[in-house]
């Protein structure tokens, strides 16, 4: 699957869809097929705050549990209750109705640090 262009990215296969100082914040399709079948995701508390690069949510699979990581700093505005009792959407939409959740971005200076499409889809490449 091509990665949306309009999207950030994080080495940690996170992105994030900036909207003003709104950030939705989802994992990448590359990251749901390295983990699986997911089976749960726990997701933050409404009105948490985190650093940049710090855990936020779980993404339970068949093979594993990984940590979401907070691309940006902020603070936690909503989250995507449906991942409560469909998980498995992260499997079969990753960029889209599986946004985990929405951040309010503390600093947006911290948006120059995150990769470009073009840049994630170069990082894929030298990973393999």
């Amino acid at each position: 699957m091509e990665n949306p262009q309009d999207l950030k990215y994080t080495k940690d296969h996170e992105w994030i869809r900036v909207e003003g100082t709104r950030a939705i914040i989802g994992v990448t399709d590359v990251a749901q097929s390295l983990m699986g079948d997911v089976v749960f995701v726990e997701l933050p508390e409404i009105g948490a705050e985190y650093a940049p690069g710090e855990a936020a949510a779980n993404i339970e699979s068949v093979k594993a549990v990984s940590e979401v990581f907070a691309p940006v700093g902020g603070k936690v505005l909503e989250v995507n209750t449906v991942l409560e009792d469909t998980p498995e959407l992260i499997n079969k939409d990753a960029f889209g109705e599986a946004w985990i959740m929405v951040l309010e971005i503390s600093d947006t200076g911290e948006l120059d640090n995150l990769l470009s499409a073009e840049e994630y889809g170069k990082l894929l490449v030298e990973g393999e």
